[in-house]
């Protein structure tokens, strides 16, 4: 994308353009796939900017910093023949700057195989005998997940345990079951077992699953600071600001 069409993306937004100059992009955005496109990631550039930042003042301040790293780049690049004035191509760099930003922040996020490393399970350590527990057991921690769930299924017909919900919920959420696993995971955040903040946790990470980082970011902030794992929570918090 030229860095003049970023530009151009901006005087729309900001209601720059002429009658004439609005109805060609108009024109432009329907017939050009790539930069219609590329004005939607814009716009989604402009919201996250302005999320990011709590007032004008500090998004002009950024923007500033920018057009000054951008003055620095064509002061390098002398040989490039402009057609535009040399303001404008300063302009134009900021802009393109804070496009790379946005597409380096979205890239960046955490994802969810950062942090699925769950717990293995320990049914029959404590002895139980349970051949539908051991099975479960042998499955969920050989990571064959879709067998660990019929397992589990089975012993919950009998034994609705936090433990056994828990491990079934993680199962759910590893195969992408994950409405029914965020059910599990919300009974046991409703009741008071040692499950309860895992169960937070792991709903937070089905939310980081679906890229639903303000709703993972909520849930994070609602486990307390004696939660086992609670490094591990800050961390995320910390990747997702």
């Amino acid at each position: 994308m030229k860095e003049e069409n970023y530009i151009l993306f901006d005087q729309y937004l900001q209601d720059e353009l002429s009658a004439e100059e609005k109805a060609t992009f108009e024109k432009q955005l329907v017939e050009d796939a790539e930069m219609a496109s590329a004005f939607e990631t814009f716009k989604d550039l402009q919201v996250h900017l302005e999320n990011k930042f709590g007032n004008e003042a500090e998004l002009n301040a950024f923007k500033e910093n920018l057009k000054t790293i951008s003055d620095d780049h064509f002061k390098v690049k002398k040989t490039k023949v402009f057609k535009l004035k040399p303001w404008k191509y300063a302009a134009a760099a900021s802009i393109a700057l804070l496009f790379g930003l946005f597409f380096f922040k979205y890239q960046s996020n955490p994802s969810f195989e950062d942090y699925n490393q769950f717990e293995q399970a320990s049914f029959t350590e404590r002895g139980t005998l349970d051949a539908n527990l051991n099975q479960a057991e042998d499955a969920f921690n050989a990571k064959k997940y879709q067998e660990a769930i019929s397992f589990f299924e089975a012993i919950l017909l009998e034994n609705r345990s936090a433990e056994i919900q828990y491990f079934y919920g993680v199962s759910l959420l590893e195969t992408n079951k994950i409405q029914e696993a965020e059910a599990v995971f919300t009974d046991l955040k409703a009741g008071n077992s040692i499950y309860k903040n895992k169960a937070i946790w792991s709903l937070a990470l089905a939310k980081l699953k679906q890229k639903n980082y303000n709703a993972c970011k909520a849930l994070l902030q609602t486990i307390p600071s004696d939660y086992e794992d609670y490094d591990r929570v800050e961390e995320l918090l910390k990747k997702l600001d």
